[in-house]
């Protein structure tokens, strides 16, 4: 995964990791690999639901 400005993180099976509300990132497989993503979003007043950013490329 990679937050924006950040250089990449491997994360492996069984890792977590926390995103803080508002914080730009995104994440996916490496060639040969799945990825399993389970996202829990804190919605309330002042933090509506996920905001979905584009797409990434494989570059």
């Amino acid at each position: 995964m990679q937050r924006r400005g950040a250089p990449a993180q491997v994360v492996r099976p069984g890792d977590r990791v926390w995103v803080e509300p508002s914080e730009e990132h995104w994440h996916g497989a490496v060639a040969g690999r799945l990825v399993v993503h389970l996202a829990l979003d804190e919605v309330d007043d002042e933090h509506p639901a996920a905001h979905r950013g584009e797409h990434v490329t494989d570059a």
